[in-house]
């Protein structure tokens, strides 16, 4: 079905009525700090799990503050499950031979597929300052991670923008320098209004980037929490948004079914307009995720599927 048609049919029939579930899903967790953090995380490994996600990604803290739990966490989904894993690696306060001493661990372990992030520095609103003795950007992690083996490599895109780009094209080409290094795809940050995603799918288009674009989903469960990382990443929050959460901060489960209805009717337009990979940022919980992809029509699948 061309997306024309099945924009039409997305116009003219219930929102999400007659979805072949014919999407590709990944689920990004943060490793956890605690013994009850961990219950709740494995917990949502586990529902998550029979939708059969092409990979789940673990994050790495500013300055490879969760580098041991990160680890930890890959490890066990690599032991413990038969999902595909893929850790985080930044460039941040580390040299390359650090950084490629954590890869090959990876590869022993099992892991085949690296997130490949520049970072943030530990120290909020401070600059990225590359080591003399690290790698200077995320297109050299690349480079370096497929010279040790080989890898599948995601890497960041900014659909409004990296923060500290000096214009949008300046971003794009970062993001085509990655791609040329050797990244697999790229997965963006989330954002709040599909014609985000799709003037930076066609402007990635146009500047010659021709791997696969993957959009980042963030389920608002917080409000609150939400905005205060759109502020660090230079993501936009809608004024319609703001005013949906209004007055919500008390009723945890209103909140949830509102923000399970915004992220899944975005889901729904993305679909519309030709995607078929989505990747959700659950913040360790799967109750949003799971029930965003149950509406586009994806099931538990059986053992073997």
């Amino acid at each position: 079905m061309n997306p024309s048609s099945e924009a039409r049919r997305a116009l003219a029939s219930p929102f999400f009525a007659g979805l072949e579930g014919d999407i590709g899903v990944s689920f990004e967790f943060f490793p956890p700090k605690t013994e009850r953090m961990g219950e709740i995380l494995w917990d949502s490994i586990a529902t998550l799990a029979p939708l059969g996600p092409r990979f789940v990604s673990v994050t790495y803290g500013a300055g490879g503050t969760t580098r041991e739990r990160t680890h930890a966490t890959v490890e066990r989904i690599v032991r413990e499950t038969a999902i595909p894993a893929a850790a985080h690696l930044t460039c941040v306060d580390a040299s390359r031979a650090e950084i490629d001493e954590i890869a090959r661990a990876y590869w022993d372990i099992g892991v085949r597929h690296i997130v490949a992030l520049r970072g943030d520095p530990p120290t909020a609103g401070a600059s990225f300052t590359a080591r003399p003795d690290g790698y200077a950007s995320a297109a050299e992690l690349v480079a370096g991670l497929k010279a040790i083996a080989p890898f599948e490599i995601s890497v960041g895109a900014y659909p409004e923008t990296h923060p500290e780009a000096a214009s949008a094209s300046a971003d794009l080409d970062n993001l085509k320098r990655k791609i040329d290094a050797g990244a697999d795809r790229a997965i963006t940050q989330f954002f709040f209004e599909p014609d985000t995603f799709f003037r930076f799918r066609d402007a990635a288009a146009a500047a010659g980037i021709t791997a696969e674009i993957v959009p980042g989903i963030m389920p608002v469960s917080n409000f609150a929490a939400v905005q205060r990382m759109s502020g660090l990443t230079g993501t936009a929050v809608p004024a319609w948004l703001a005013h949906l959460f209004e007055g919500l901060d008390d009723l945890p489960a209103a909140r949830q079914l509102v923000a399970a209805t915004v992220a899944a009717e975005m889901c729904r337009r993305l679909y519309a307009g030709g995607v078929r990979q989505f990747h959700f940022y659950t913040l360790n919980r799967a109750e949003l995720s799971y029930a965003i992809c149950h509406l586009l029509g994806l099931r538990p699948k059986e053992p073997g599927q």
